[in-house]
């Protein structure tokens, strides 16, 4: 199934779905009207005091496609359009509130409707120069107006008047080209010439981008012009694009920004409680985190969920966690990311709940790495920062987040992209914490075939770039118990780099600094001295020291088990170091 006809699917499915033709956009202020077209009062519809204050979500006519071209939406707009007033320079305000006047006026014409009456009648009379205090407030420059009867202000807009929506309909339909048959679902329709602008996707315009769109020569063909190049009916343009923008929206439930691919997740089952349900799971699969409940039935159900993703991650079944999420739940992720005017397809996820929960069960598997991080398991958006230049989300290499989400949801190979952003940050900062050495474990299972690869600290495992990570790490250890913690630059900071890609160079240097160090802990600890050395002849023996043990470099695979040694034997020197010295000194 499409992208598009399963959105369109999921319209007919959304709760709250605006009808065709309307959709729900930021509403900042009300104009309330008397019939005679005179201004009764000016309403604050906003949310919130002061700097705070945020429009309200409210559904109007569905807004038109701007481009460079003046085009007023139906019966609201922003105040330039409306009332001819800006807070900017507003080169072109006047040119704005005169379509609206002439589009209006024309549409309306000698109806016989109070609502719109009273609409002719103001814009007839209006002028920005009685744009004054204290009706009319500074804050409401650049906002979003709706008009209301004051009579019927408390219960309905103007443009929620029968009249109004009927006027609305001529006023639409009017605008759509020929009839063809849609490629979205399949029966014919009027094609929409432009499709409705996609809002939500983080770094696009935020006036909206367009998914689909023609609008040069050099995309079209066969003399067919814009949306006539892939014919789309405007129903399920509207449909599509109103589904989307509900999950793109804040707290919507289904988004969760990876890297630069602003992610967004759907169920679809003849069982709705089992798709809502679904759909709660994959959202703690992908963010460990989610937003807090606040009902107690909504705590219950959170909890309850939460118990489920428990036993999936220790390995256990769909089947037997929860039968009815294993057979007849399709689910789909679509990862969006911006490009100019238009929105770039990062990946798109289509299958049985099913599988992907045993492609996520294989992800936490590959991951898997002892000591575990801190804080337990990580959101996935979280792994990507620590490819990241300063760890932050923006700072992401384009494309790696949906090729990365791509592996996980299908159980693909992870990107080769993903080893060497890792390790060039590795050797820039000399961080290597669990997130990275999990992501560098995983890169070695599933895209080098090492299923033996270690997940905890492995004495007998005798790869030469595991091996020479576990001898830094002594040394480096052997150089904190001779100088302290409180060094300028340990060996870490100075030599990690070199030593993961070229060994021969540093090693023998390596070699010779820690015998000084080693002579001045045993003056100090002399049995801590001889476990230290025990660990490095146990290290040694392994790399077979009559042959030359320090290669001359080590290709990207070796560098990334040069690391997991590193991380393994660093933290089994945290964990046992005071056992050990006390076995030194019994010894």
């Amino acid at each position: 199934m499409s992208i598009l006809t399963s959105l369109v699917n999921a319209y007919d499915r959304l709760p709250d779905a605006p009808p065709f033709g309307y959709s729900n956009e930021k509403i900042g202020f009300v104009i309330s009207l008397n019939e005679d077209g005179s201004v009764f009062d000016v309403i604050d519809w906003r949310d919130g005091e002061g700097k705070k204050a945020r429009p309200r979500q409210t559904l109007v006519p569905q807004p038109v496609k701007r481009t460079v071209a003046i085009a007023p939406n139906f019966l609201w707009d922003k105040t330039s359009y409306v009332l001819g007033i800006t807070a900017g320079e507003g080169k072109r305000t006047s040119e704005e509130h005169k379509a609206f006047i002439e589009k209006h006026l024309e549409a309306i014409g000698e109806s016989d409707d109070a609502g719109l009456r009273a609409l002719s009648l103001f814009l007839t009379n209006w002028s920005p120069d009685q744009f004054v205090l204290p009706q009319w407030t500074e804050e409401m420059k650049d906002q979003n107006v709706v008009f209301a009867l004051e009579s019927e202000r408390r219960s309905r807009f103007l443009h929620d008047r029968p009249a109004a929506k009927v006027l609305w309909a001529r006023v639409s339909a009017s605008a759509g080209d020929a009839a063809s048959i849609c490629l979205a679902t399949g029966n014919p329709g009027i094609v929409a010439r432009l499709h409705p602008s996609i809002k939500g996707v983080w770094g696009a315009q935020s006036s909206g981008a367009a998914l689909i769109s023609f609008n040069l020569d050099a995309f079209e063909s066969y003399g067919h012009t814009q949306g006539e190049n892939a014919p789309v009916s405007e129903a399920a343009a509207f449909a599509y694009t109103t589904a989307l923008n509900r999950f793109l929206e804040r707290d919507s439930g289904h988004r969760i920004q990876i890297g630069d691919a602003s992610t967004v997740f759907w169920a679809d089952a003849k069982d709705m409680e089992a798709a809502e349900e679904a759909e709660d799971m994959l959202a703690l699969y992908l963010d460990s985190d989610p937003e807090e409940a606040k009902s107690d039935e909504e705590k219950n159900a959170a909890s309850k969920i939460k118990e489920k993703l428990a036993a999936i991650r220790e390995g256990r079944a769909l089947r037997e966690v929860e039968p009815r999420l294993a057979d007849g739940v399709r689910f789909y992720v679509l990862g969006l990311a911006p490009n100019a005017a238009r929105l770039s397809v990062r990946f798109f996820y289509q299958g049985d709940f099913g599988s992907l929960t045993a492609n996520y069960q294989r992800f936490m598997a590959d991951m898997r790495i002892e000591p575990p991080p801190r804080d337990g398991y990580p959101p996935l958006w979280r792994y990507l920062r620590e490819t990241a230049v300063l760890g932050k989300s923006e700072n992401v290499t384009p494309n790696l987040a949906g090729e990365w989400m791509r592996a996980i949801l299908a159980g693909t190979s992870y990107p080769l992209t993903l080893m060497s952003s890792v390790l060039t940050r590795i050797r820039a900062d000399g961080d290597i914490n669990a997130l990275r050495a999990g992501i560098l474990k995983a890169l070695l299972v599933r895209n080098f075939d090492r299923e033996n690869t270690p997940v905890a600290l492995d004495p007998s495992f005798s790869n030469k770039g595991y091996l020479l990570g576990r001898l830094f790490a002594v040394y480096e250890q052997i150089q904190s118990a001779a100088l302290g913690t409180k060094v300028n630059a340990t060996i870490k900071d100075k030599f990690y780099g070199s030593a993961s890609a070229q060994p021969r160079k540093v090693f023998h240097l390596l070699d010779t600094g820690s015998a000084n160090h080693l002579s001045k802990v045993g003056k100090q600890k002399p049995g801590y001295r001889v476990v230290l050395e025990k660990q490095v002849a146990a290290i040694m023996e392994m790399m077979e020291p009559g042959n030359d043990p320090y290669p001359a470099s080590l290709s990207a695979e070796d560098q990334a088990l040069f690391g997991l040694g590193y991380y393994h034997q660093r933290n089994e020197a945290f964990k046992k170091t005071a056992q050990t010295i006390s076995e030194g000194e019994t010894a």
